[in-house]
């Protein structure tokens, strides 16, 4: 299952990814952890070292490298420069999977807390001016579009603050999308901004409130956000270990907020995989992007990348 953690910055959703990449790979389940914040710390939250986060190759600075691998053989894809982040795969296309043989993983993951790390890399000086953000970040679609996760397989994804990640499609690449929000009006007013842009698409988005103290600040965002909060919680002086840089057990998480992380887990699994509607969506945005700058850009008519009878899953990752 492929999961976004969003919400404003502050609102704690860097911590969180980490803990319930912790908690998923406590279980011995393969769990992929990917950082897309502009500000990079998921690996710190993870316990990566400082020397070992500035040794790891991010993938926002290697998208050549990558297209030519996902590209493979797919003679639809003329070159990795008429490749961008929404191009989808199709026959003799490089699909991956979360087997120890992803090239992907071994070129650019790190192993760390019983998850594979990767990195978008940080918007560097050179990008000042003259880059946005979104183009790293198209690596992480890239490699979703490419990926054929099965049961008890997880990828979990720190998005950037706010709404960003709507300048494409990446939004509709995940199963479920964590809104972390805290019990504040700017709190739930992401939320409110995501739900808009995602209400044609049929994403699914769970609310986890976070730094609740009471009844009180339960019922604030069940008032604001009505039936998408799905579960709460409360200040944890585990949590504010973690944010001081110290990594204990995840026996010595709280009950209730343990609990929390088990429903989590059980709230993605019981999320339906519907391979037609990923395929379906890529292609949508992919000719949506083609049309609006993608075509001009590359000088080449990137609707014709679309394979008509190719859709994504595991019957397509068999015959590869």
């Amino acid at each position: 299952m492929k999961i976004a953690f969003a919400g404003k910055g502050g609102s704690g959703k860097t911590t969180l990814s980490a803990l319930f990449t912790r908690h998923l790979a406590a279980t011995g389940l393969p769990v992929v952890a990917i950082d897309a914040d502009i500000n990079q710390h998921l690996g710190a939250a993870l316990g990566a070292s400082p020397d070992q986060l500035r040794a790891l190759p991010p993938l926002g600075s290697h998208l050549t490298e990558i297209k030519d691998l996902l590209r493979g053989s797919n003679p639809r894809i003329a070159s990795a420069e008429q490749m961008v982040k929404t191009t989808p795969p199709g026959r003799g296309s490089r699909l991956l999977d979360l087997s120890p043989d992803n090239p992907v993983h071994r070129r650019f993951g790190l192993p760390v807390a019983g998850a594979t790390l990767m990195l978008t890399g940080p918007f560097a000086e050179d990008d000042l001016g003259v880059a946005c953000y979104h183009s790293k970040v198209g690596a992480v679609e890239l490699y979703l579009n490419h990926l054929v996760d099965g049961p008890d397989e997880y990828v979990v994804v720190d998005m950037t603050a706010g709404a960003d990640s709507f300048a494409s499609g990446l939004f509709t690449r995940f199963d479920v999308t964590f809104l972390v929000a805290e019990p504040t009006l700017r709190g739930v007013s992401v939320y409110h901004q995501y739900a808009e842009y995602a209400r044609d698409y049929d994403v699914t988005i769970r609310v986890v409130g976070n730094k609740v103290e009471g009844p009180e600040d339960v019922e604030f965002l069940r008032e604001h956000v009505g039936d998408a909060l799905s579960v709460c919680l409360g200040r944890s002086a585990f949590v504010r270990a973690m944010e001081k840089g110290h990594h204990p057990g995840l026996e010595e998480l709280e009950d209730d907020n343990a609990k929390a992380l088990a429903w989590m887990r059980d709230a993605v699994d019981a999320v339906p995989k519907d391979w037609e509607r990923f395929t379906r969506q890529g292609v949508e945005f992919h000719l949506r992007n083609a049309r609006a700058w993608a075509d001009a850009a590359t000088g080449a008519d990137l609707s014709a990348q679309v394979d008509p009878d190719f859709v994504m899953g595991p019957l397509a990752l068999a015959a590869r």
